[in-house]
């Protein structure tokens, strides 16, 4: 018999795990659950787990540029007042929008791109 797969987490490449992760926490309630240096640290959220991993010569991908980028996508709902909220954590909301009535895109601290959305009818 196989085992499961089962999902785990999400591991984002940053220059500065710790501070990421507080950011990542603070943005979604979750909680920092495990720092060591700066080469790794947890954060635990509703949904599962993000991971940041510590890189030196850490580049930020290039939104929409990167055609492989991967990015993380969060419920909200009301996208103005998350907007609000996550640019006074520190993300920057890029000028390109490709459906802002419904979805809008910001880079993290690290300058991963990630979306606020009121989508939820996707199972």
């Amino acid at each position: 018999m196989s085992q499961a797969i089962r999902y785990s987490s999400t591991t984002l490449a940053c220059p500065r795990p710790t501070a990421l992760a507080a950011f990542y926490a603070d943005i979604t309630g979750g909680s920092v659950t495990f720092t060591h240096e700066e080469e790794w640290a947890s954060v635990r959220c509703d949904g599962g787990r993000l991971e940041f991993m510590g890189v030196r010569d850490y580049v930020a991908p290039r939104w929409p540029e990167d055609p492989a980028l991967v990015h993380i996508d969060f419920f909200v709902d009301d996208l103005e007042e998350a907007a609000a909220r996550v640019e006074r954590a520190g993300a920057r909301r890029f000028d390109h929008q490709p459906n802002a009535a419904h979805c809008l895109v910001f880079a993290d601290p690290a300058g991963h791109p990630f979306c606020l959305t009121l989508i939820d009818d996707v199972d």
